[in-house]
């Protein structure tokens, strides 16, 4: 794929993440979307496609099974309107095909916006029930996200010396960045005891190892990079996109060469946008990254999976807090999945919009000062799906 710089944000915009009981799904959808077409100085009648993330319409509101879901809000119809549907990974992929339908000359103004409202529900209805009831045997025995990754979490501790306490630095950090999101789902800070002593999920991961869902939607509207001279502010430009779909999540459970301690998409996500991009030292080229935390796991093992350390390596830099604002690669200062929250198909848009307002130079408090060129990692499956957009404030 070539590179895609060719394509600008030129307006983003978020709700506020958390649970949102007052606020309808189309509240949250218009929201998100006139606060990034205002942001862009367009208006609705100027989308000319647009993209809308879910990944759980069957959860509490029955709400984002099709593009009408997008369109009726806003009262924009005549134009293709679809529907992005990969798990977690959903926002960025859906970020993806407007990024290429511009390339492509399919429309000269496009729209992606992520939505999702998972607290309207009861445990009667949720995520953990919908899997229950998937046919497969590996699901029906109530195998959970937390349990997938816990196994992969175990593996490294005793592969890597990796310690409970090292994930749980990952929380304490992330709860702190989000202290400065106004966005985020929890402003609140946390000691190591309180992750350590909070209730076990799945050993090792404990609920302030885990992400909350939550509700909540954002959006970009996107450009071609000739265009930019239409825009309001300031574009930000896509330097590449990754996405990478491996095996199946149940698969890596069945599979003997498995070993628990990497994500071959992220590794193929990231190679593809770093070809794109030209990047060849990550940790040199790239000034702050946006990781999909939903454990604290996760987080730990992107670090190696994006080449910001060597293999076995990623817990020193949590210790040497390299990836708290103000070091030297700010990791999750929006406060990731773990302060902000994670309505699932927002999740990967959300994301982009926290990486663009750095590079805007926007972020208040949380800036990461001098920003130039940003990373945002989406995963999803979990696991199996990951994506990896590089994006720069330069042309």
């Amino acid at each position: 794929m070539k590179k895609k710089r060719d394509i600008a944000i030129i307006g983003v915009g978020q709700t506020a993440f958390g649970e949102l009981f007052q606020y309808s799904y189309d509240d949250l959808v218009r929201e998100a979307a006139t606060l990034a077409m205002k942001d862009a100085g367009v208006g609705a009648e100027e989308i000319q496609a647009a993209w809308l993330s879910t990944a759980f319409p069957e959860i509490g509101v029955y709400k984002g099974r099709s593009g009408m879901d997008l369109s009726e809000p806003l009262g924009i119809f005549g134009i293709p309107i679809t529907r992005v549907s990969n798990f977690c990974a959903s926002g960025a992929d859906a970020i993806r095909n407007a990024a290429n339908a511009l390339a492509a000359g399919e429309c000269d103004v496009a729209m992606a916006l992520g939505v999702e409202k998972l607290r309207d529900r009861s445990p009667q209805d949720s995520i953990v029930k919908m899997m229950v009831e998937l046919t497969h045997p590996f699901y029906q025995k109530g195998f959970t996200a937390a349990g997938t990754f816990a196994v992969y979490a175990n593996r490294i501790m005793h592969e890597y010396g990796v310690t409970r306490e090292d994930l749980a630095n990952i929380s304490v950090k992330n709860h702190f960045h989000g202290t400065m999101n106004e966005k985020a789902h929890y402003r609140a800070c946390c000691t190591l005891d309180q992750v350590l002593s909070s209730p076990m999920v799945s050993f090792p991961l404990t609920v302030m190892d885990s992400c909350p869902t939550t509700d909540g939607a954002a959006c970009v509207i996107m450009i071609r990079a000739e265009d930019v001279d239409k825009s309001k502010h300031k574009p930000i430009y896509i330097d590449g996109i990754g996405l990478s779909v491996s095996t199946g999540w149940d698969l890596p459970f069945f599979d003997s060469r498995q070993k628990f301690l990497s994500f071959q998409a992220n590794r193929d996500a990231a190679a593809m946008a770093y070809k794109q991009a030209g990047i060849t030292k990550p940790m040199d080229e790239i000034d702050l990254v946006e990781i999909h935390d939903c454990f604290s796991i996760v987080e730990l093992i992107t670090y190696e999976d994006l080449g910001f350390c060597k293999v076995g390596e990623a817990k020193d830099l949590i210790r040497g807090k390299v990836t708290t604002l103000g070091g030297e690669l700010p990791v999750n200062v929006s406060g990731g999945l773990l302060s902000c929250g994670h309505p699932v198909g927002a999740t990967g848009v959300r994301m982009v919009v926290e990486v663009a307002t750095h590079l805007r130079d926007k972020a208040g408090a949380r800036q990461v000062k001098g920003a130039k060129r940003g990373l945002t990692h989406n995963i999803g499956g979990p696991g199996a799906i990951a994506s990896v957009i590089i994006l720069n404030n330069e042309h």
